[in-house]
């Protein structure tokens, strides 16, 4: 499996159903996993990723186990219909705090589904200052 780039900006069907781009599809695979993601968005794993994902979930004490059931009870298994769409449900939709429009973004695992407005307020402009950044702290 790639790694999954981009941004696609796309609507909510009448019906709460969200069409992958093309290039999704094709890095999501059949059947991928959908779930509540970190600041305030919605994480799309793929199959492969989200077994990664579930191996070290079971490797943690029971304790730690514990903090992840709001995670696992809200995770969906979608399966993009033959127009590549996938239903995102109501409760996941509160969470992130999604309206109509989204903006789904690649974050090398996962996709993340955002409501377009969060995104359009949480994206930074990069420099080259903020990329020479990045790459030092990835030591590249």
């Amino acid at each position: 499996m790639g790694s999954i780039t981009g941004t696609f900006e796309r609507s909510l069907d009448a019906k709460d159903r969200l069409m992958l781009p093309a290039r999704l599809q094709d890095d999501l695979g059949a059947e991928c996993y959908l779930t509540m993601g970190v600041d305030r968005c919605l994480a799309l794993y793929p199959e492969a990723s989200w077994q990664v994902f579930t191996e070290k979930f079971a490797s943690l004490p029971v304790s730690q186990g514990r903090k992840m059931r709001p995670l696992f009870a809200n995770a969906v298994k979608c399966r993009p219909d033959s127009q590549g769409r996938i239903s995102i449900p109501a409760r996941l939709k509160t969470y992130a705090g999604i309206g109509k429009d989204v903006a789904i973004i690649g974050v090398h695992n996962r996709a993340e589904i955002w409501d377009l407005a969060s995104w359009r307020a949480s994206d930074e402009e990069m420099t080259p200052e903020k990329m020479a950044q990045l790459m030092e702290a990835l030591d590249y």
